[in-house]
Order: C-alpha cells, then sequence, then structure tokens
C-alpha cells in the first residue's frame, strides 16, 4: 500500500509538472481555452450563486442566534463578510465547481482514454497535453477567482437581506459595518485560494481521466476519484494557504 500511494504521487507529480510546463510554452489553442472558459466560468455561475446566496442567508441567522447570547448582535454584518470572503465563500465554490466541472472533465478525457482517441492526436501529431490539459488548467485557474468574486459579493447580499428584512438590522448600518471591517487582505487570501482551487480541480479531473482504464467502469472510477481526490486537496490547501496568510 505503502508503495502504491507513492507511486501514485510519483504519477501525479510528474503529470502536475508537464502540464504547468506545457501551460507557460506555446502554441496555446485560443478556441479551445475560450470554449473551457466559458464551460468552467459562466455555466457554474447559477450553482456558485445560489450556493453562496443561501450560506450568506444561514450564516446571518447562525452568527445572530448565538451572538445574542452574548449581546453581540452588531458583530453579525462583520463575520459574514469576513466569514464568506475568507473562507466559505472559496472552498464552497470550489466544492461546487469540482462536483460539476470536475466530473465532466474526467468523464469526458476518460471517454476519450478508453475509445483511444488520445492516442489517435498523438498519431495526428498533436500533443494531449496541449490539446485537452492546457485549456482546463489555464480556464480552471482564471475562472474560479471570477466566480469566487461574484459569489463574495452575493454571499454578503445573502446576509443583509436576512439582516434588513427578517432581523431588523438597519440598512445603512449593516453597510457601514459591511465596509468598515472589510480588508483588502481577506478579499485577496479568498481570491488566492479561488486560483489554486480551480487548478486543483482541473488537474484532478484531467488526471484521472487521462489515466482511467477499464471501459465504461473505468470511466466511471475516474469520475469518483477525479471529485473526492480535489475536494480533499482542496480542503487540505484551504488549511495550507490561511497558515500562510494570516498566520502569526
Amino acid at each position: 500500500m505503502f508503495i502504491a500511494f507513492i507511486a501514485a504521487v510519483g504519477r501525479l507529480s510528474i503529470f502536475t509538472a508537464m502540464g504547468m510546463k506545457h501551460c507557460v510554452r506555446p502554441p496555446i489553442y485560443l478556441d479551445l481555452l475560450i470554449r473551457q472558459m466559458i464551460s468552467i466560468g459562466y455555466y457554474s455561475l447559477p450553482v456558485v450563486g445560489l450556493t453562496a446566496l443561501f450560506t450568506g442567508m444561514v450564516l446571518a441567522l447562525q452568527i445572530y442566534s448565538g451572538s445574542s447570547r452574548f449581546n453581540a448582535e452588531g458583530a453579525v454584518a462583520t463575520i459574514v463578510v469576513i466569514g464568506i470572503t475568507r473562507e466559505l465563500g472559496p472552498v464552497l465554490a470550489g466544492l461546487m465547481v469540482a462536483g460539476r466541472v470536475g466530473a465532466a472533465m474526467a468523464a469526458e478525457i476518460g471517454t476519450m482514454r478508453v475509445t483511444e482517441q488520445i492516442d489517435a492526436l498523438t498519431t495526428l501529431s498533436t500533443n494531449p497535453f496541449k490539446y485537452l490539459v492546457v485549456p482546463r488548467l489555464i480556464a480552471g485557474a482564471t475562472m474560479l477567482p471570477i466566480l469566487v468574486f461574484i459569489g463574495d459579493i452575493i454571499g454578503v447580499f445573502g446576509g443583509y437581506l436576512i439582516g434588513t428584512t427578517k432581523l431588523d438590522f438597519n440598512s445603512s448600518t449593516y453597510l457601514k459595518n459591511t465596509f468598515d471591517f472589510l480588508e483588502i487582505s481577506d478579499v485577496v487570501s479568498g481570491l488566492v485560494k479561488a486560483a489554486a482551487f480551480g487548478f486543483i480541480v482541473s488537474l484532478m479531473g484531467c488526471y484521472h481521466g487521462y489515466h482511467s482504464r477499464g471501459g465504461a467502469q473505468g470511466v466511471g472510477r475516474a469520475t469518483t476519484n477525479a471529485v473526492v481526490s480535489a475536494s480533499i486537496l482542496i480542503l487540505a490547501s484551504d488549511y495550507i494557504i490561511t497558515e500562510l496568510f494570516f498566520s502569526k
């Protein structure tokens, strides 16, 4: 088991190094890149937006319920905006995109592998990394920060909506508390996390699809492994990036 684990880490490391090497070397297929940006960014916006909206609403209710025990209800706006921008926005967006996009990438590339379409690309002198992996890696790393930025706005609006309509906060006071205690580092850390999560989601989808074997059953396994491994790596890298940004 230990040797198998080390071998898997080695294969993933080599795959990552090759993908990053091809990302900075021409040529780049712009039409494929734009197509992946639309698929990852535009089509994921409804899922990320709804997740952020309800997260902000639930967060406002929970924080109000807990802070009322200490007569600190005024901290609701501050904690909502910090919690969304620093942590919940990028993590939940990453997990949603992993479930939607990572599974689709693994299934698409895995089907190409088991039907020998990737071998056909090689036969036609087309680099499979350039054609399949690079557009997805670049699109994931660039589009998820945009999704998270929009999701942050929607999530904070969800907290504002509940705070002003259900919890009887003054609208201007709520907004003032939101902007007074929000710092640039809170937003930047969330966007850095989003870029890392987008790269991880695309990497796991491409890696497991590229190495899938065994027909339809192998493609199903690759899809499951892509989502599970991306989710675990998102949570692990979330701690690492948080430690880098906010450790004393």
